[in-house]
């Protein structure tokens, strides 16, 4: 599979069913060449200060599954927490 495909594919967490967002770059083991960790921009997170978008390192060994439409991952303990709107 080829990164350009994986980049298509919408990240879920498993536990809750939420879209985290969609696959931005890979961190590659470049002794072996195997992945090990996604990289995901935030769905919803419009460009921050200085223009940079909020990015969340997903271990490889917490994605559960990768199907035809979507990669299913164990939400990581580090992921930010939902921004609340109950303020505005």
């Amino acid at each position: 599979m080829m990164i350009s495909e994986l980049q298509l594919k919408d990240i879920i967490a498993l536990e809750t069913g939420e879209r985290l967002g969609q696959i931005t770059d890979l961190d590659i083991d470049v002794d072996n060449g195997n992945v090990k960790a996604i990289i995901i921009t935030l769905k919803g997170k419009m460009m921050g200060l200085f223009g940079k978008e909020e990015e969340v390192v997903i271990p490889w060994e917490q994605i559960i599954n990768i199907g035809a439409d979507v990669i299913l991952v164990k939400k990581p303990f580090a992921f930010p927490p939902p921004s609340t709107k109950e303020n505005e």
